[in-house]
This record gives C-alpha cells, sequence and structure tokens, in this order.
C-alpha cells in the first residue's frame, strides 16, 4: 500500500516521512489553509528531498499558467486538483495531474474513472478537517486507481483494507497541531498501511 503525508509545512516532517517509508509527500498551496507553504518554501524542501519521492502540490481555484509555474518553479511532480475541473483543463497541466473528488455519494467516486483519483469526503473546505468517508461508497467499485483520504489514522486503517485502494492519504490524522506532524503517528500511520 503507497502513502502519501499532506500537509508538509517543514524539512523535518518531511525527511522523517520518507524515513518512515512514505511514496509521496503534499505541499499546499491554497492561502487560506492552516497548512498553507509557499513555493519558495516548498522549494527549500524539496531540494533536499532524497530521489523516488513523489513531491504533490495541493492547488485550489487557480489557473493553469499558475499551476505550471509553481510546478517548474518548486520541483513539484504531481499536480493534486482540488476544485471542480474538466478534461481539458486537466490537459493544459504539465506535470501529472491527480484529480480530488469530494464525494457526497456513492455515484461520486466514479467520476473521472480514466484518472487516478483521490476520494476525500465532501466538506464546505478544501481538505484537512478530518472527515471520514462513508467506505460503503466504495463496494463493488474497483479501487485499483483510488487514493482513500479523510479521517484517516493509524487504527483505521483496517476498514480499508477489503476495498484494494491503491494509496492511502493522511494529513490531520498524524499531526500534533495543525501544519505539524507527530513522528510517532506518521510512523505508525505508514507502518500500519505498509502491512495491509
Amino acid at each position: 500500500m503507497k502513502v502519501k503525508i499532506c500537509g508538509i509545512t517543514n524539512l523535518e516532517d518531511a525527511l522523517h516521512a520518507v524515513a518512515c517509508g512514505a511514496d509521496a509527500l503534499g505541499f499546499v498551496f491554497y492561502d487560506k489553509s492552516p497548512r498553507y507553504i509557499s513555493p519558495k518554501d516548498a522549494k527549500k524542501i524539496i531540494e533536499k528531498l532524497p530521489p523516488f519521492v513523489e513531491r504533490v502540490g495541493l492547488f485550489v481555484n487557480v489557473d493553469t499558467q499558475h499551476i505550471n509555474s509553481v510546478c517548474k518553479n518548486t520541483g513539484i511532480s504531481r499536480t493534486q486538483i482540488h476544485f471542480e475541473v474538466d478534461e481539458a483543463f486537466l490537459d493544459e497541466i504539465t506535470v501529472p495531474t491527480l484529480v480530488v473528488i469530494r464525494a457526497k455519494e456513492a455515484q461520486d467516486v466514479q467520476k473521472f474513472s480514466k484518472h487516478y483519483r483521490l476520494v476525500d469526503a465532501y466538506v464546505e473546505s478544501y481538505g484537512g478537517e478530518g472527515k471520514r468517508l462513508n467506505l460503503d461508497f466504495f463496494d463493488g467499485v474497483d479501487c485499483s486507481k483510488l487514493i482513500l483520504a479523510g479521517g484517516l489514522t493509524a487504527e483505521n486503517l483496517k476498514e480499508a483494507k477489503k476495498y484494494g485502494f491503491y494509496a492511502l492519504d493522511v494529513s490531520s490524522g498524524v499531526e500534533s497541531s495543525k501544519g505539524k506532524k507527530d513522528p510517532m503517528k506518521v510512523k505508525q500511520f505508514i507502518s500500519n498501511a505498509k502491512s495491509i
């Protein structure tokens, strides 16, 4: 099981997550988020990461020109698009994309079914609320291209095991405070996820 630790705001948390086995790190370029990081600060962290770690930039309500500029200048390897877009918008982004589906009902998880996509619980804000997603939404669904997010902790991962998700994404579930990771929670989450 692959794991993405999202909401990285400092080098210490980034390197610890990688040392614990994280496959990807998420950087939130949404200035209304308590986990916001400036492209300049994200670049400083990304430059010190070891190779083969996916560097994911989360964007909300910005145009593709802005997204492409940030990716080019920071070393972001994949974008996480956390707002309503269409295929034409995705085609304009110069790095691989990950569409976020904020699921209100079961049929939402089928959107963008040709793509790898991240499914999160619907909340008015854009992520990081720790709201659990109804796992019944995934009954009978091919989850091999789905990344599960929303309310995950080291303690509740077993419930997701039977669905065969491609990866798990966590932010608030491994924090000591907003924007600061708890080293033991990160280690335990990744360990539990990798044993699924």
